[in-house]
């Protein structure tokens, strides 16, 4: 039986982003959203940081008043000055027009403007005020999202095609209108961006929605019918494992297909919760299916009767925050330790077949099992772990194992060579 591959990635026009590449055969970019006030330089400046240091490739910040605008250039600067080159995004709706054309330290200073054509401005308005923001990017040479949204859908553009389905001999189901208006919201804004004169390669395109089913279809059929670099992602997926479930879900579907050049995972924080989860989820999506590398990865069994001993599931969280908190630092000091694979079995059933087929791994005794440990290198037994120590030791391992791999002299050799 033939394993399942990845479809060819759709081709896509490349899109400059502040230095990033989306689109154009580029890896997927993983971006992300601050829920600060950006008027807040200092929290906006902090919550950036540590975004970018999560893996954020891109990050998205609010405009959306004279304060914030006012406050993009210093947070620039800021985040320049501490060494944090992330591109910043300017979400702007309903008067991101004015707030450009007055704060042009804001224009120049942000990466790419995000814009919702069905927010930005209504009736004889709407085409003014889009084409001002068109003009703003072209003058400043910077990129263009152009995001229809599910929750925010161009009313004229939805009554026009529910009156033209309700004449029709043979009309569709009303979800089905609602996805075709979506998809010709993107497409007509971004035909109007390139008459005004934006270039071809300075649009991003997305259409967002809050239900799984919606997206693999809205995706699967504007990715048919355009070459624009798109932007994945389902909006107000939720909290928790509801929204890491329904965004996997919608997005492996969509990235098995070819389709997605970025993508942002949109979980609701917990109150006072980490921001920086949704890097990590999108990191751990694209990594899982094969698209790229971010982390060493850790496998670990899910416990049984056999394994009533808590001590692999500890090893296993601490190796892997371990591993976590260490990654800003390894991947300037240890180029390609992102592939390395630890395994933290806990029983005799799985646990040395799959720690040699890590590249270090520990099988921990289960109930009743003799109280050794043994670790597999490389595929090979190593060395056998007795004692209260065990965590300690093999950390250590792991730790050694990174050094000669992909230390200085040693990147890219096995321990055993």
């Amino acid at each position: 039986m033939t394993a399942a591959v990845p479809q060819a990635r759709r081709q896509s026009v490349p899109v400059d982003v502040g230095g990033v590449t989306v689109g154009g055969g580029a890896p997927v970019v993983v971006q992300s959203m601050t829920n600060t006030d950006t008027a807040d330089v200092n929290a906006t400046v902090g919550q950036v940081v540590a975004l970018a240091r999560a893996g954020s490739e891109i990050v998205r910040i609010t405009v959306d008043r004279d304060e914030a605008a006012a406050a993009v250039p210093h947070i620039k600067e800021r985040l320049l000055l501490q060494g944090c080159d992330v591109p910043i995004v300017g979400d702007f709706h309903y008067i991101g027009h004015k707030l450009l054309a007055d704060h042009p330290a804001c224009a120049e200073a942000l990466d790419k403007y995000r814009i919702n054509p069905g927010n930005v401005g209504f009736k004889d308005k709407k085409d003014r005020q889009f084409g001002a923001i068109v003009e703003n990017a072209i003058k400043h040479n910077k990129p263009v999202r152009i995001g229809a949204n599910w929750g925010s859908l161009d009313q004229e553009l939805l009554t026009h095609l529910m009156d033209e389905n309700a004449r029709s001999s043979a009309p569709k189901d009303a979800r089905e209108i609602t996805r075709e208006a979506m998809v010709q919201s993107a497409l007509l804004s971004a035909a109007r961006a390139e008459e005004i004169g934006l270039p071809r390669n300075r649009i991003i395109l997305s259409a967002k929605v809050s239900a799984v089913q919606d997206l693999i279809a809205v995706y699967a059929d504007l990715a048919q019918r355009c070459d624009y670099a798109l932007h994945l992602g389902l909006t107000e997926a939720g909290m928790g494992s509801k929204g890491i479930v329904g965004s996997a879900a919608g997005m492996g579907v969509l990235l098995q297909q070819g389709i997605g050049d970025t993508i942002r995972i949109s979980l609701t924080p917990e109150p006072g919760g980490d921001r920086t989860l949704e890097v990590k989820v999108a990191q751990e999506l694209l990594q899982t299916m094969g698209f790229r590398t971010f982390v060493p990865l850790v496998a670990a069994c899910p416990g049984c009767g056999r394994t009533t001993s808590t001590t692999f599931q500890e090893l296993a969280r601490d190796i892997q925050n371990f591993i976590h908190e260490s990654m800003p630092a390894w991947k300037k000091q240890y180029p390609g330790v992102e592939a390395l694979n630890v395994a933290v079995m806990g029983c005799i059933v799985n646990g040395p077949g799959e720690s040699k087929h890590a590249d270090i791994g520990i099988s921990l005794p289960g109930t009743g099992e003799s109280p050794a440990a043994p670790v597999f290198i490389d595929g090979k037994k190593a060395l056998t772990l007795r004692g209260p120590t065990v965590a300690a030791d093999f950390q250590k391992l792991v730790i050694d194992y990174i050094e000669r791999r992909y230390g200085q002299g040693g990147a890219g050799r096995t321990a055993a060579e």
